[in-house]
């Protein structure tokens, strides 16, 4: 029997499962290679056992950080990238090193650094989602963290002000979606018709670009004009998270699934009651059946009776 995996991570909203890039990453792969999780949202990284997210507990093994949470995956038989060469797999990592270095510090900046999208939506999103006092606390220390994290990366020379790392961003982003739509072309996947772990970072960068509603839309608005890539994180929303474009289940099928599930308990319980009847009848004692009494038909030719008398 395999070891229980629990996941906890950021949870979602606009159609996604997360709105966390990294929590996306790993729960796509889990998807991608049948990993069994169970995914719990926690919504507040101070509850979990290092105070980050996405988390992946197995017994008393705790593991953060999407890269070490997806080789602890594989070593578990939950392998994405089975069939790949090793020219595909150095491809692989020299791509995930482009989404850091090039599109990263563009999200980070998009949610938490640009003013009018951090005060209307990501501050307002997260801060509900955390229990109080937390969510007057969370927030802004999440922002700052995302401002340092660009500045470490993006701020040395020539680049100095904030107004010239923020340029330099949005077009490094831009030329790094250019180059994905380029490499996927056609194809379902990066690489053919299997999805494998670079699917799943370009997923996780992705999707929330994609498709949170912000009122500063600047790198969402090159993206949507890179129909395949768009296609590609649609793609993978309808088939391994069961939702539309909409982001909704397709009819509602999840409540569907339950309902059928309730359905079909209840129809056992009623056949093994209807088989117990039915053995107690053929145990009694048995009596000849009654003759039933010819009714006889009033005018018009409707049964006279004392229910169809009472009738209206």
């Amino acid at each position: 029997m395999a070891t229980p995996m629990e996941l906890s991570c950021w949870g979602g909203d606009w159609g996604l499962p997360s709105l966390h890039p990294e929590s996306l990453t790993v729960m796509a792969y889990a998807k991608f290679s049948g990993a069994p999780l169970t995914v719990n949202t926690i919504n507040n990284s101070w509850r979990t056992p290092k105070g980050d997210l996405p988390v992946l507990v197995s017994e008393d093994i705790v593991i953060s950080q999407p890269a070490k949470i997806l080789s602890f995956l594989r070593k578990q038989k939950y392998n994405a990238d089975y069939d790949l060469s090793a020219k595909q797999g150095a491809d692989t990592l020299a791509y995930i090193a482009l989404l850091e270095e090039k599109l990263l510090p563009a999200l980070l900046h998009t949610f938490w650094i640009e003013a009018e999208n951090y005060c209307n939506v990501t501050k307002p999103w997260f801060a509900s989602r955390i229990a109080f006092p937390l969510s007057l606390y969370l927030p802004g220390k999440m922002a700052r963290e995302a401002l340092n994290r660009i500045l470490l990366t993006k701020g040395g020379p020539p680049l100095y002000s904030l107004t010239e790392v923020e340029a330099q961003i949005y077009r490094d982003a831009k030329e790094c979606l250019n180059l994905l739509s380029k490499r996927l072309g056609t194809s379902r996947f990066f690489f053919g018709d299997t999805p494998t772990t670079l699917d799943a970072f370009v997923f996780g960068f992705l999707a929330p670009i994609y498709k949170v509603c912000f009122p500063r839309v600047h790198l969402q608005e090159h993206l949507k004009q890179l129909p395949n890539l768009c296609r590609f994180c649609d793609d993978i929303l309808t088939c391994y998270f069961r939702l539309t474009v909409s982001g909704h289940s397709p009819a509602g099928q999840d409540t569907a699934d339950a309902n059928l599930q309730k359905l079909t308990q209840l129809v056992n319980k009623e056949s093994n009651l209807i088989e117990k009847m039915d053995d107690n009848l053929r145990k009694s004692p048995q009596h000849p059946p009654r003759k039933l009494t010819t009714l006889k038909l009033a005018a018009g030719g409707e049964e006279s009776s004392p229910m169809s008398r009472l009738s209206p």
